[in-house]
This record gives structure tokens, sequence and C-alpha cells, in this order.
């Protein structure tokens, strides 16, 4: 069987951490992180410097790549593939869907996987990552992310027919986190 596993969570829930984590314990998988192929798009047409960038785009441009994307990632050969990638994106225009219909079908997922975290770490995360142009939210904002990750997960389970697992990403758990989607991926195989 082939698996598309979608991984998603909101900014500072560790999710690319486990990602990296659940590739070290699965052979022959595939990592693609959808932001860095979008990026790739976006920097090919001149849209774009830095991945943040990508969210501050007219909600149209974030459309065009987000299917340019969707249908690269979708032609990709390998047996498993892990797509590491967001539910929404908060825009100047409001949250604008990562996985919108015609994008998460075009994915193919067999399972959907949300990992989440509190928002005292998730907050301690984004503060840490000097890596990333991350806004700043509040306790508040953090908890209505979290609730709308849900629901966007929900939605795209039914869209697709795939399967949705929640996990919650604990400070020093990655690994036991990446082992349960491992597990999971085990018995989807069998």
């Amino acid at each position: 069987m082939r698996l598309r596993v979608v991984t998603v969570g909101i900014a500072g829930v560790g999710k690319t951490t486990v990602v990296e984590k659940l590739l070290s314990m699965t052979k022959g998988a595939k990592l693609v992180t959808f932001g860095s192929v979008m990026l790739e798009e976006g920097k090919r047409r001149r849209l774009v410097k830095h991945r943040d960038e990508l969210r501050k785009l007219p909600v149209e441009r974030q459309k065009e790549l987000q299917r340019l994307t969707a249908a690269r990632i979708s032609r990709m050969k390998e047996a498993i593939v892990l797509v590491d990638t967001h539910l929404f994106i908060r825009t100047e225009e409001g949250f604008w869907p990562g996985l919108p219909f015609e994008v998460v079908r075009a994915l193919k997922p067999t399972h959907l996987v949300l990992v989440e975290a509190s928002p005292d770490e998730i907050s301690q995360r984004r503060a840490q990552d000097k890596l990333r142009y991350r806004d700043s939210a509040d306790r508040g904002s953090l908890l209505e992310e979290l609730s709308l990750a849900r629901v966007f997960l929900a939605v795209a389970s039914n869209l697709t027919g795939a399967p949705m697992l929640t996990l919650t990403n604990s400070d020093g758990k990655a690994d036991a986190t990446a082992r349960k989607i491992a597990t999971m991926m085990r018995k989807a195989s069998s």
C-alpha cells in the first residue's frame, strides 16, 4: 500500500521535528515540506525571497502557488511520502486554508496527523526559533489556532476519507510522538 501521510500543526508545536524523527524511523520514505516546495515556486516566479513572505502574498497568489505545489507533490512515486504542512495560515485577510478542497484532494492523503502542544510550549518554541520570522501570539490567539486546527483537520478528513490522528508533542517527547505515527503507518501497511 502506498502511504501519503500529511502531518499538520500550527507553528511551534514541533511538527517538523516530529516528522524528521519519523523519517529516520521509516525506511524508504520521502519527506516533503509543502512550504519549501511552495517557496521554490514563489521564488521561481519572483514573488518572494523567503518562506515567511508567502503568507503575506494576496490570497489569489497563495492559491495559485498551493495548486502548483500540490500537483508537484501528487506526482511523486515513492511508496511512502511524508508531507509536512499547515492546515491554515494567518494572513492579512484572515485565516487562509493550507489544505483547501482542490489541494487536499490533489495530495490524496492516506492519513492525516495533527500535532499539538500546550499554548505555553508553543509560545516558548516560537520565541526561541531564530530561523523564522514568527508573528507573536498571546494565549487566547494560540488557543484559537489550536481549536481551528482540529476543525480544519476534520474537514480535510471528511473531504478525502483519510483517517485523522491527533497527537500531543510535549517538550522532550518528539521521539515518542514520531513512534506513534510510525506504529499507525505499520498497521496501515499490513
